[in-house]
């Protein structure tokens, strides 16, 4: 169980992104998760959408008008945001523009739109005067060569670069090869008391180190990895760190970042797979939901429990790459 104070604020704004396509089913099923779990919540849910722009070669914007209606119903409120910097060459950005358009100085949690809510979401100890991000992560980024630099050179050229304390952010309980002793997070979730000056900074640093890498970066892919790398500069230059949110929470009881629904099946608990099943079976949703073919598939016509057939919860492989291995060997993989 996690531990710590109950949160007195309930009026913070919460965003995910909603675009056409596979996020736009995602987004509807966040935002009815939430209200499904989370009665409490008083805040303002956005769902930020991108604007058609020379950075789209197609529009962006959620094509479904069902689900546009189904938001609106659930109390979203339709955010539009322009592409400035970059749109269909890494729209994984999108979370980085979005920040703009919010409420200025009032506290916000980004959610990526592969989320459910799963628990009141009032309950949990946020303190947005420091920024948190979620630390459910592999170490993915970076992988340094054979003859350097190592883990140390890569990140402390770019605290340097953003005059940032780079000692004050390691985790030296680990060794200084071992990913875990530099600060970096999944980009699944992010808080602060400031969208804009948040998201200044995350512009700021994300273009920079994309358009100018520092040269001990050269031997590394940036996509898709980009947000991630600027956004432990972002928490740190703001004063946060590991400690930014008492574990067990997000990620944890209150919220599961499932990215895709066979990983869903494969690896949450059964309270989550009940508690998705539940929000997906109004048939208001489900008219509008089985438009995508995982949901469809996996919610709906029984594959998700073929796939966790597959898995004992208790013993599940330790990477994810096995995981994900096993689920296509048997055919019913699906994205």
């Amino acid at each position: 169980m996690p531990s710590g104070p109950r949160a007195a604020i309930r009026d913070f704004n919460i965003v995910v992104v909603g675009q056409r396509g596979r996020i736009s089913y995602e987004a509807l099923l966040f935002v009815a998760s939430l209200r499904q779990a989370s009665p409490d919540f008083a805040g303002r849910i956005f769902v930020a959408e991108p604007q058609p722009g020379a950075l789209w070669r197609d529009d962006p914007r959620i094509a479904d008008q069902g689900i546009r209606d189904r938001l609106q119903e659930l109390g979203a409120e339709l955010l539009p945001f322009a592409s400035r910097h970059f749109g269909a060459s890494y729209p994984i950005g999108n979370k980085i523009e979005l920040l703009r358009e919010l409420p200025r100085d009032t506290p916000f949690v980004f959610f990526d739109s592969d989320t459910l809510i799963t628990g009141e979401i009032t309950s949990v100890p946020f303190d947005f005067d420091r920024p948190a991000a979620s630390l459910a992560c592999e170490g993915t980024w970076p992988q340094p060569p054979l003859y350097g630099p190592g883990y140390a050179g890569i990140w402390k050229s770019l605290y340097d670069r953003f005059r940032l304390d780079f000692e004050s952010s390691l985790d030296t309980s680990h060794p200084s090869d071992y990913w875990r002793r530099y600060l970096y997070f999944n980009a699944g979730w992010f808080s602060y008391r400031c969208p804009h000056r948040f998201g200044e900074l995350f512009e700021r640093f994300a273009l920079d180190i994309r358009d100018t890498p520092p040269t001990e970066l050269s031997a590394q892919k940036l996509t898709p990895w980009l947000d991630q790398i600027a956004l432990p500069l972002v928490v740190h230059a703001l004063g946060g760190g590991r400690d930014g949110l008492a574990p067990g929470y997000l990620d944890g009881e209150t919220s599961c970042h499932y990215r895709h629904f066979p990983l869903l099946y494969a690896q949450a608990s059964d309270a989550v797979v009940k508690h998705l099943e539940t929000v997906a079976a109004p048939n208001r949703l489900k008219k509008v939901l089985k438009g995508h073919e995982p949901i469809k598939r996996m919610v709906y016509q029984g594959r998700g429990a073929k796939v966790r057939a597959l898995f004992d919860r208790d013993r599940l492989p330790r990477r994810e790459a096995i995981i994900r291995n096993r689920i296509r060997k048997a055919g019913f993989w699906m994205r």
